[in-house]
């Protein structure tokens, strides 16, 4: 008898399949609120690691193709399993482990029928996800991308008795949507009026578009990613939804959904048309500059510590867009080897965002779960409270920061290399404008620096701000910031993985890379090849133009730190004397002078005061109990989609004229359609 073959395809589609039924069974166990959390979740954790490990294997293996007897009639569907798509699937499962291994902590309060169905919608989002890297034919990609958004969008209206929750899913489902329409007009352009049997990834490789009508297809595409991924103009959903979902979802959301649509861009740029041109670089790095400068902006004056993640969520696409519009320009110019320089940064860093935003966000959770609230003014010394949250989130806070040795730094690293690196281009216009984005990049690295400090420095460091009493999400008995308590075993196990991973990611990028190089060699035909000189030397070129290394960078800060602890301990123990800090001469101080987190925004506030829509209220000198209350809005929701939404509420009204609920006037209606078409028919 012979031995089965089983392919990595037919491992990832079991598995999909598995999370699929184990939301179905955290249904039907709704009334077993225990067991959902303490199982099925993890049951899910571990099959969301099982599908990171298929990733990596078929990572170094073939590309697999199967096709399921299911569609419709005359339309099965195709699946495909490819580096690129593997690389996607090992983000998704690693990711999701920790965050789904978090969730059976922090879900485990829910009442049982809110969690039987928010399991089953969680399995769901994530079966969705995976099923969207493996679609090999525009219907069954369409099919997985509307689960994916619906799943999604009853999990952001999980607790849908708040009416901001409400409008924040609408808004998401809608943009959602009209996203997905260009998509599908994109798969539309690509298939060319070829049939309906071209409906399938292989015959729009096969295709050959016109420049026009690839353009076509590249900006419907850009768009309808776009519009998922949160580029600007299509940002306004993003700040919304993800602090109105509960944190575990928003850390999939932002850390893996967001992904998948850098993964659509990439698969439709590099694999599914077969021309590019050198515009098309320029118009995504434009955006992606565009994008990450404002998501970093709006992130430092954020008092919301959910909303100012969201936007922090934004300035990183914007970069990984950058990392796109690059790689475009590079490869049409033929300088391939700099085309898989910049393809490593891009997806090195949307490896490094998935787990250290995550991390961030089930971290915020945590926060959340035990004070209540989500304003960072009323908080301040949650280290003492929190231990493990603050140590674990220090971790994401220092990757996110782009600090070696941790992962942020290798894949912005690489980004600025790319573009140090970019010899003259044919195109003046485009050599005057690398040097601009490179220092755009660098300033939007300081700037995200900047903001976790913020964010780090006033929820964790200092002195509690607020003692008064706060209702925590899901306990009745009300707390205060100072008697808050630390993370369960369930959420600490999660964020330990996601920091572990954060760390791993930061001391191997030689290893890393390797496997990055698959990928390059599936969409350019070449990798980078000699970017290691030795597994702990990273050189993107050679060694003598540029190399890092995170594991002597490790070491000598190490050694620094001990040596400067043994010169203070042996030349001035015992010299210290303790005496009260500088009071300025003023002695009535308390933990509200602090430095809060309206503060840490006003230098950004005033710098680039044009782009915020500032509404303030100043308390006078006459007032008996002064407040000071200041919101910074987006520009774009007043000049864009405002304006849309004014002029559809005027169609809408017009259009409902013709609906009085009369019945004699749909006959009379009805009566002249007929005339009209018996005239002109």
């Amino acid at each position: 008898m012979d031995a089965v073959n089983i392919l990595p395809i037919d491992v990832a589609g079991a598995i999909i399949a598995f999370l699929a039924g184990l939301g179905l069974l955290g249904l039907m166990l709704q009334r077993s609120p225990h067991l959902i959390a303490g199982v099925i979740f993890p049951v899910g954790a571990l099959a969301a690691l099982a599908l990171a490990a298929t990733g990596l294997w078929a990572l170094g293996s073939a590309s697999n193709i199967a096709v399921l007897p299911l569609g419709l009639p005359g339309l099965p569907l195709h699946l495909r399993l490819d580096p690129l798509s593997a690389f996607f699937l090992i983000l998704l499962g690693g990711a999701s482990f920790g965050v789904s291994l978090y969730g059976a902590g922090y879900f485990k309060t829910m009442p049982g029928n809110v969690l039987g169905l928010l399991c089953l919608e969680y399995h769901l989002f994530l079966a969705s996800m995976a099923m969207v890297l493996l679609a090999d034919d525009a219907y069954m990609f369409m099919v997985a991308w509307e689960s994916m958004a619906l799943s999604s969008y009853f999990l952001v209206t999980t607790d849908h008795s708040i009416p901001d929750i409400r409008r924040a899913g609408y808004l998401y489902l809608l943009i959602a949507h009209v996203g997905a329409i260009a998509i599908l007009l994109s798969f539309g352009v690509m298939q060319g009026g070829h049939g309906i049997g071209a409906y399938t990834f292989d015959a729009m490789r096969a295709a050959h578009l016109t420049p026009f009508w690839a353009s076509v297809a590249f900006l419907l595409a850009l768009f309808g990613f776009g519009a998922k991924a949160g580029v600007l103009p299509m940002h306004v959903w993003l700040p919304e939804a993800h602090p109105a979902a509960p944190s575990p979802v928003s850390a999939l959301m932002s850390g893996v959904m967001l992904k998948t649509a850098i993964y659509g861009i990439l698969r439709v740029t590099f694999d599914l048309l077969d021309t590019q041109l050198w515009w098309w670089g320029v118009l995504a790095l434009t955006l992606g500059l565009m994008t990450a400068v404002f998501g970093v902006m709006f992130a430092a004056v954020q008092g919301d510590m959910k909303r100012l993640l969201a936007y922090s969520s934004i300035e990183n696409i914007g970069l990984l867009l950058v990392g796109i519009g690059l790689t475009i320009i590079f490869h049409v110019y033929g300088k391939d080897a700099l085309a898989a320089l910049s393809l490593t940064a891009t997806l090195y860093h949307s490896l490094n965002h998935a787990f250290f935003k995550s991390l961030l966000f089930v971290g915020t959770g945590s926060i959340l779960h035990a004070t209540g609230e989500r304003n960072m003014g009323r908080m301040g010394g949650l280290i003492h409270s929190m231990p493990w949250v603050a140590a674990l989130m220090l971790i994401g806070v220092l990757a996110i920061s782009g600090l070696p040795p941790l992962n942020g730094f290798v894949s912005e690293w690489l980004l600025l290399q790319a573009f140090l690196l970019s010899p003259g281009l044919p195109n003046s216009y485009i050599d005057m404008l690398v040097p601009v984005a490179a220092a755009v990049i660098a300033l939007a690295a300081a700037l995200a620096a900047y903001v976790m400090v913020k964010f780090y420095g006033v929820i964790f460091l200092g002195q509690s701000r607020e003692n008064a009493p706060l209702a925590a999400r899901f306990e009745e008995q009300p707390k205060t910031l100072e008697h808050v308590h630390d993370a369960g075993y369930w959420e600490r196990a999660g964020m330990s993985w996601l920091a572990l991973i954060c760390v791993l990611l930061g001391l191997s990028p030689v290893f890393v890379v390797q496997q990055i190089d698959r990928v390059s060699q599936l969409l350019f035909g070449t990798h980078l090849g000699n970017a290691a000189a030795g597994w702990m030397l990273l050189s993107p070129v050679d060694t003598e133009r540029a190399s890092y290394s995170p594991v002597y960078f490790l070491l000598a800060v190490l050694g620094v730190m001990l040596a400067t602890a043994w010169v203070v301990h042996h030349y001035y123990h015992g010299r210290l004397r303790s005496a009260p800090a500088w009071d300025c001469g003023f002695p009535a101080q308390n933990a509200r002078m602090q430095d809060t987190a309206e503060g840490f925004g006003q230098p950004i506030r005033r710098i680039f005061e044009p782009f915020f829509k500032i509404e303030s209220e100043l308390p006078t000198p006459f007032d008996k109990n002064p407040k000071y209350q200041g919101r910074s809005e987006d520009r774009l929701w007043y000049l864009l989609y405002l304006p849309i939404k004014r002029v559809t509420e005027k169609l809408s009204g017009w259009i409902s004229l013709l609906q009085h609920g009369h019945i004699h006037l749909y006959l009379t209606y009805t009566f002249v359609t007929l005339v009209v078409l018996l005239i002109f028919v």
